[in-house]
């Protein structure tokens, strides 16, 4: 694309969409590691996140973009001498193995503000010495999970609170590089030392400057974004603002990002000069994580798709809109709807405990393809029935539809 171009906000859609994978049709067959692989290539940094309503998060992202595939694929990446590893990507996110050397600043710096720097240092030198222990633990002992220290201090309170000083220590020197780590299928993250998780050709790669680490961390942005201001290429490996702004100059200096003008954008945005628009083809409707990279950012979710999302996690019960775990549904170019969804193991099925339609989409319309979808995630989730509440807008024509 060439600079100075301009862009419908169809378009932006567009390739935001095409940037996220989500434009095509999902694989037919077989779905493999290698599909599990090239998805999170694609889309550079998958989150992680502990919610486990549906599923959670990494493993609901893989479906959006494979529909029916085997999440042992994903575990089966990790680890040592795996293909992908863990750090602070997007939050805590898995991320091909061969950028790591582009987290090495993050690492010197834990990718904090320079107040939980001073924090950090402030309990590194009140715990130096056991901080020490920790990791000649993990060097002699290693793999280990916090709970299988020899001394892991173990304490109450409340949430956060209830880790323990192992944790606390495993977790500044996994944020600092010192110990690498992987997930077991139940969450727990595993510690041991980089030599014997990350292969050796990456670790042997020169560390890049920070600049050069964050030019090609926003570089990967624009790829898996498509079209973005600075402050959307910013947020996507949390790199801050400022400095985002001065390398994406860099990148246009350089020629490797063009400008354009998006239509209803006030700020510039950006592009890769290779960047093709096309329309989305996929034939079927896609539900979406409330930590998909397409969405994660709310203010760029409203701005490309006009839809306003809020996850509502954390918000009390009574104060909640939509409800606790809210999948939008994707149809085309467009979020159409949202749901509030549930496993329900106990009794088999997967509850659609709310179904809204967003304003001035057809109910009737969207049904089909949303049970379709609806059904297709129940199966893959290995239950037996779809339970669809009677709460929303959409609800009617949805139980409508799933006995049509």
């Amino acid at each position: 694309m060439r600079a100075g171009a301009d862009l419908s906000a169809v378009e932006a859609r567009w390739l935001a969409i095409g940037a996220q994978g989500l434009g095509k049709p999902r694989p037919k067959g077989t779905v493999g590691r290698r599909h599990v692989h090239n998805a999170i290539e694609t889309v550079g940094t998958l989150q992680l996140d502990a919610i486990n309503v549906v599923a959670r998060t990494q493993f609901l992202v893989l479906f959006s973009w494979l529909g029916a595939y085997d999440p042992d694929h994903l575990h089966s990446l990790t680890g040592p001498g795996g293909e992908l590893f863990e750090y602070w990507g997007h939050a805590a996110s898995l991320v091909p193995m061969a950028a790591q050397p582009l987290f090495r600043w993050r690492m010197a710096h834990a990718g904090a503000t320079p107040l939980r720097v001073a924090r950090r240092e402030e309990y590194r030198k009140a715990n130096a010495k056991y901080i020490a222990a920790v990791l000649a633990e993990v060097r002699d002992r290693g793999p280990l999970t916090a709970g299988q220290l020899s001394d892991p201090r173990r304490q109450d309170g409340e949430w956060w609170d209830r880790r323990s000083q192992g944790r606390v220590a495993l977790e500044h020197l996994f944020a600092i590089g010192a110990v690498a780590g992987w997930r077991t299928p139940n969450f727990e993250r595993v510690y041991d030392i980089p030599e014997r998780v990350i292969p050796a050709p990456v670790l042997a790669q020169p560390t890049p400057t920070t600049e050069e680490a964050q030019r090609e961390l926003l570089l990967s942005s624009a790829r898996s974004l498509g079209v973005a201001t600075v402050s959307d290429l910013a947020a996507y490996y949390y790199i801050r603002p400022k400095a985002a702004a001065a390398r994406v100059a860099e990148l246009v200096e350089s020629g490797s990002l063009v400008s354009v003008q998006v239509d209803g954008w006030r700020d510039a945005a950006y592009t890769t000069p290779d960047v093709r628009v096309r329309r989305p083809t996929r034939p079927t409707a896609t539900l979406l994580s409330p930590f998909d990279s397409l969405i994660w950012e709310r203010s760029r979710t409203s701005r490309l798709f006009g839809f306003d999302y809020t996850i509502e996690v954390y918000v009390p019960e009574p104060k909640r809109v939509y409800g606790y775990y809210v999948m939008p549904l994707l149809v085309g170019d467009e979020l159409v709807a949202r749901f509030d969804l549930k496993s329900d193991r106990k009794v088999s099925a997967l509850r659609v405990r709310g179904a809204y339609a967003e304003p001035g989409a057809d109910p009737a319309a969207i049904a089909p393809a949303a049970v379709a979808e609806l059904d297709a995630l129940r199966s893959w989730l290995g239950l037996d029935n779809l339970a669809i509440a009677s709460t929303g807008n959409l609800a009617p024509a949805l139980r409508q539809a799933t006995v049509a």
